[in-house]
């Protein structure tokens, strides 16, 4: 079975394997069929491009393919097409075929493939095999029996696990929940016979050959509707897409609570719905997106360098989550401290994570032993000698980096890369103290470092085809997603972040507070409102940054000289018990009391217009971004977004709900509010100025 690198199920191969079946079954010699793909990958999926042509015989909304998608990754099943079986009836045959049929994965086996798969009648995986079912990410669900023959095999329970998170398992991990029969080192070398030979015999003698005739493990919950929905609870309100999840939760009910074939006409119309759906139209978009940020203008991945050492200014919470996202890969890493009391409490929280990842059970115990292995504490810069990168994570000061980075330079050969994972503040100023400014580049992580998946490469005025390709490779190496992005202040998230923060301090000052601004904004999708965030930061950071550049903010200025810095004080646009938040009339108070001190007179504020404030500015901001050639695509804005600032994937970025909702909308809006407010920053800019 090949088709291109993951074996994409489109239409060549499965023509070519219904025909291949057609042979066998009516080859007398033929006994049984081992079903085998690449090492790389038994299928990695269906060909999405194919759901593309479904969406223009009439379906709604975005076309994957306006956006360049080649999403041949993840799959499902996909419409049927005359000039040959769609992976529904290329999954009912080999699931009817008269002779046993043995699935032999190797690499992957993702969507589609997962779905081709189960339907065989034995299941044999390399050690190395990963299986998986990753349609929720984006925006669908499984269409080709995913959701009714999964549960058939694992259990309700497991099925919905995998499902509503779209994480595929290992070939242990199949083993264990009866997703596989057997584990082999080559599923189709003749050392592994012995177990395909086993496979068929309990195939012979299995009462119910076909995965759909299989009820036991769905036994208990047939028998009790509402099993499903209460088993789902959990992961429904956890769905980072509540629409394709609630699909996925019918789709699995009906196939347990009412039958086989009336759960596949209900994953089918579901699976459908979503293919049109807006939200689906989103997630393909910033997969697309994700893969063109890999390819910015100028980079030559060639042009890379190894790292085996690296190094890391700064013990605190940044320079400790990046040192450990670094061991993470394998990659020795250094630690400096200025001070041996901050060095050995940095330390302390990296072992105070690994035991936490520990006890969660993300992480084994020899995992985390080896990992803290790899990081070694110092006080002296001098260790830095062998490194092939270091990244400074040092108090977000310009003369202190800049200090740094001369210190540095003193100290490290020619060949190492310098990064700076400042957040706001000029690479290029930063480097220009360097002997060695084409090495300087910024490698912005967002925390935790250790877990936020999204870097900013910040691509200096002189750093050189090395440094970027080497920070691009070494953030893909660590897991991480790179998006390059060029110099000015706060880069292109945090830029942006600052025009959605001066929004939410007017809209309290004209008439809003904290828990209905929050509220509008986690009821659009985001995990935390823009209050609960400052709180959990500590709003003194901010003050005291406002207090070094001569600016304010009213609100929060105010919250700062009462002493209520956030949930470290217990008190801050929230007052706290531990960490859960409750409003507070006080805060309500203060908030008055600055509208009146600013002359400002306070109206009732609807939803509405709570979510316009906050999001267009930003947009106008991402519109200027584009303009100016920091951000190189619409597209590399919203992955920075989503990755790094929890935008809803289903809304798909910021500049891509600009073009859902409408450019002429948001321009119109913008220009009514800056009317209103007299702020002729909110009058639209760049691709936004003609609409």
């Amino acid at each position: 079975m090949r088709s291109g690198s993951v074996n994409a199920l489109g239409r060549d191969l499965r023509r070519a394997l219904a025909a291949a079946l057609d042979r066998a079954a009516a080859d007398p010699d033929v006994t049984a069929v081992l079903l085998l793909g690449q090492p790389r990958a038994f299928s990695a999926g269906a060909d999405i491009t194919e759901f593309n042509r479904a969406e223009s015989l009439g379906a709604k909304s975005h076309r994957a393919e306006s956006h360049g998608a080649d999403v041949d990754s993840a799959g499902a099943g996909q419409p049927g097409h005359a000039d040959g079986p769609d992976l529904r009836a290329l999954v009912a045959q080999v699931e009817d075929f008269p002779k046993p049929v043995i699935a032999g994965i190797t690499g992957v086996a993702l969507g589609g493939g997962l779905e081709l798969a189960m339907a065989a009648h034995a299941r044999i995986a390399a050690p190395g095999a990963r299986l998986g079912l990753p349609e929720i990410t984006l925006g669908l669900i499984p269409g080709a029996g995913g959701t009714v023959r999964l549960p058939r095999l694992v259990g309700p329970g497991r099925a919905l696990a995998m499902i509503l998170t779209g994480k595929d398992v290992t070939a242990a991990e199949a083993l264990r929940d009866g997703l596989i029969d057997a584990v082999a080192e080559d599923p189709g070398a003749s050392g592994a016979s012995g177990a395909v030979t086993e496979a068929i015999a309990r195939v012979n003698a299995l009462p119910a050959r076909r995965t759909r005739d299989r009820g036991d493990r769905i036994a208990e919950a047939a028998a009790a509707p509402g099993t499903v929905e209460r088993i789902a609870g959990a992961g429904l309100s956890k769905a980072k897409d509540p629409f394709a999840a609630r699909a996925a939760v019918d789709a699995v009910a009906a196939g347990i609570e009412h039958s086989f074939d009336h759960g596949l006409a209900v994953e089918r119309e579901k699976f459908q719905e979503r293919l049109a759906s807006a939200e689906s139209a989103a997630q393909r978009h910033l997969f697309a997106a994700e893969r063109a940020a890999r390819r910015p203008a100028g980079l030559d991945p060639e042009a890379s360098r190894p790292v085996r050492r690296a190094g890391v200014v700064g013990a605190g919470t940044m320079g400790g989550g990046i040192a450990m996202a670094l061991a993470s890969a394998g990659i020795p890493v250094t630690v400096v401290e200025a001070e041996r009391l901050a060095l050995d409490r940095g330390l302390a929280q990296v072992d105070k994570n690994l035991a936490v990842s520990v006890s969660r059970g993300s992480r084994s115990e020899e995992d985390a032993a080896a990992l803290r292995s790899l990081i070694t504490g110092s006080l002296d810069y001098a260790d830095f000698a062998d490194a092939d990168l270091v990244i400074e994570a040092a108090y977000e000061d310009l003369g202190v980096k800049q200090g740094i980075f001369a210190t540095l330079d003193a100290v490290v050969r020619p060949e190492c890369i310098l990064a700076s994972n400042t957040s706001y503040l000029s690479i290029d100023v930063i480097a220009e103290g360097t002997r060695l400014p084409s090495r300087v580049l910024g490698l912005h992580f967002f925390s935790p470092a250790n877990v936020m998946p999204l870097v900013e490469v910040v691509r200096g005025a002189a750093t050189d085809a090395a440094a970027l390709a080497t920070g691009v490779a070494t953030a893909r190496r660590i897991g991480k997603t790179p998006v390059v992005v060029g110099v000015c202040h706060g880069f292109v998230g945090n830029r942006m972040l600052e025009v959605r923060s001066a929004q939410a301090e007017q809209l309290l000052l004209e008439g809003a507070l904290p828990g209905q601004v929050d509220r509008v904004l986690k009821d659009f999708g985001f995990r935390m409102g823009p209050f609960e965030m400052g709180d959990m930061a500590g709003l003194d950071i901010g003050w005291r940054n406002r207090k070094a550049e001569g600016t304010t903010a009213p609100v929060s200025d105010a919250l700062c000289e009462a002493g209520r810095f956030g949930q470290k004080t217990g008190a801050g646009y929230y007052a706290y018990d531990g960490r859960e938040g409750r409003e507070d009339p006080e805060v309500e108070r203060l908030i008055v009391e600055v509208s009146h001190t600013q002359g400002v007179t306070r109206r009732d504020l609807s939803d509405a217009e709570i979510l316009e404030r906050l999001l267009f500015p930003m947009i106008n901001e991402g519109a200027r971004i584009l303009a100016e050639g920091i951000a190189e695509r619409a597209g590399d804005i919203d992955v920075i977004w989503v990755k790094g600032y929890n935008w809803p994937a289903y809304r798909g970025g910021p500049l891509w709900y600009a073009g859902h909702v409408g450019h002429g909308y948001v321009a119109e809006r913008l220009r009514n509010y800056a009317e209103q407010t007299g702020d002729a920053t909110l009058l639209p800019a760049g691709f936004l100025a003609g609409a």
